[in-house]
């Protein structure tokens, strides 16, 4: 699970979301409870960045959308699915029908199916200060943000005749309404009868054009300037903006592009199911359709996420196939040269020395370092992996040593992968295991230890993984908050009378197997089962 920054690393999945909002973490959910692998490519722009809170989504009301992101996450993760910090610059097309996703810092996903949440880019009319403000006493949408500036003094830059549509919005939420008629406004437009109305019911309305965004001395918005030098007072202004879908990186697939009714930009041309012109590719969320609220979005993400989920049923019904894109990814990352140094890891060697030898399981044991020194020292040792090209990297060592080891192809999160009660030592050491909401890899390690047997669990302190980075210049190949950790196991042993924990501390990581070129600290689980 460690980040090689020497090497560029290619994943493999199901499902390739490129955008982590509320679409694409809503799509990534649904696929995750479908037993598909997802990886979500976050570059951490959300549309709704600027705003402090998000309103109107029922259950979440007044969330910031920072923290409902990171419920979303988490939700994710507890499926099984990962949420990469990474940037898509590219998605192309494979002999095979799959999907290479080309991530900044040369990284890629390969994926059966890619979904499209992107999102889209607010282009505000070129007002002096509009920008500076945006999100805050600048807004755009009534039922997004109307009632925190209900009863204020609230200025609505009209840039063209649909803008006109929300007007009668505000007039309900405050009596001091006024409307300024920018540049670009037809006025024999027929949209701007509505003009008539809106006075009539004692909206003022002014000529443009808006020139310049007026703050007081806390930053707070006082008034807009317009052409004419007149100050309107305005305690928040609303705007109509232009908008740009983020669809740079599916540039190389070309899929068609519709004019929205609005005529305000254009957006990736979808089906009822959220397909695409590109057979394989989906779009949901705001790149589809930018009328969509968070709450639209992520319920237009469960539905197109369901649909993928369905789509990649029924090829492999066609197929006779069950795959395991898990298996898959970690056989496809033992393809290629060696990857670990062959040692054993340092930690293993620490708490385990003292110890006389027995049964011992490694789980997630990859190339064999520490199965290999475990054996060399009179254990009999089963080692496990989802990989069978890591088990036979593991048996043609233990051939070139004359020394026995027995190789168990597993998946942690199985029923019943690891026989129960038959090992002295049960140790994982940084093992990639993917989270499950009902915690079922952690308990099927656990029951693999026998009455008086040790569990030794080693992990990566994740707080250096977790710190932010420049997703113009770099993105991670991995999310370390997306598999079972130490801490884990230590939740789920508290409190136990049939166990005893001897450890679980964050220290130095000895030298060993890792070849991450930054150092991290261990984390340390050490636990004994009363015999």
């Amino acid at each position: 699970m460690s980040e090689h920054s020497r090497h560029v690393i290619e994943r493999h999945c199901d499902v390739a979301i490129v955008g982590g909002s509320a679409a694409g973490l809503a799509a990534a959910v649904q696929l995750g409870r479908q037993r598909r692998s997802v990886i979500v490519i976050d570059a951490g722009e959300p549309r709704n960045a600027p705003a402090a809170h998000m309103h109107g989504f029922l259950g979440h009301d007044g969330v910031p959308p920072s923290a409902f992101a990171a419920i979303g996450r988490e939700e994710v993760r507890s499926y099984g699915g990962e949420v990469l910090t990474a940037r898509a610059v590219d998605v192309r097309r494979t002999d095979d029908d799959r999907f290479v996703v080309e991530l900044v810092g040369g990284h890629t996903v390969v994926a059966r199916r890619v979904l499209a949440a992107t999102g889209l880019v607010d282009v505000l009319p070129d007002v002096d200060g509009l920008a500076e403000h945006w999100g805050s006493d600048v807004i755009h949408c009534p039922f997004c943000h109307g009632y925190e500036v209900r009863d204020r003094h609230i200025v609505q830059i009209v840039t063209h005749p649909i803008g006109l549509h929300t007007a009668g919005l505000f007039r309900q939420l405050t009596e001091h309404l006024t409307v300024v008629l920018h540049s670009g406004i037809d006025a024999d437009d027929p949209a701007l009868d509505a003009l008539d109305a809106l006075r009539a019911a004692g909206v003022a309305v002014v000529d443009g054009p808006a020139v310049r965004v007026v703050a007081d001395d806390q930053g707070r918005v006082s008034a807009l300037e317009i052409a004419d030098g007149t100050h309107l007072v305005a305690q928040a202004i609303v705007v109509g903006t232009r908008f740009r879908v983020r669809a740079e990186a599916f540039a190389t697939l070309s899929p068609d592009m519709t004019d929205h009714p609005s005529g305000l930009g254009q957006v990736i041309g979808t089906d009822p199911t959220g397909r695409t012109s590109v057979p394989g590719l989906f779009a949901a969320g705001n790149v589809a359709d930018p009328g969509q609220q968070v709450v639209h979005a992520a319920a237009n993400g469960s539905w197109v996420g369901g649909m993928i989920s369905a789509d990649l049923a029924q090829a492999d019904i066609q197929a006779a196939a069950r795959p395991s894109a898990n298996r898959d990814d970690w056989d496809r990352r033992y393809s290629g040269d060696q990857i670990w140094s062959g040692n054993p890891n340092g930690s293993l060697v620490t708490e385990v020395g003292e110890l006389a030898p027995g049964r011992a399981l490694d789980v997630g044991a990859g190339e064999g370092g520490d199965a290999v020194w475990l054996a060399e020292r009179g254990w009999q040792v089963t080692a496990s992996d989802i990989s069978p090209r890591a088990l036979a990297r593991i048996r043609t060592v233990a051939a070139e040593r004359d020394l026995t080891i027995d190789c168990l192809p597993a998946d942690a999160n199985s029923v019943q992968p690891f026989p129960i009660g038959a090992f002295d030592l049960v140790t994982a050491h940084y093992a990639s295991i993917p989270r499950t909401a009902d915690g079922r890899g952690v308990a099927h390690v656990v029951d693999a230890v026998a009455p008086g047997g040790t569990l030794l669990v080693v992990g990566h302190d994740l707080e250096p993984m977790r710190a932010p980075i420049d997703t113009t210049t770099r993105s991670r190949p991995f999310d370390p908050d997306a598999y079972v950790r130490p801490d884990d196991f230590a939740r789920a042993l508290r409190g136990s009378e049939e166990w005893v924990v001897e450890r679980h501390e964050t220290r130095a990581r000895p030298a060993g197997a890792a070849s991450a070129s930054h150092h991290v600290d261990d984390v340390v689980f050490r636990a004994r089962r009363n015999g």
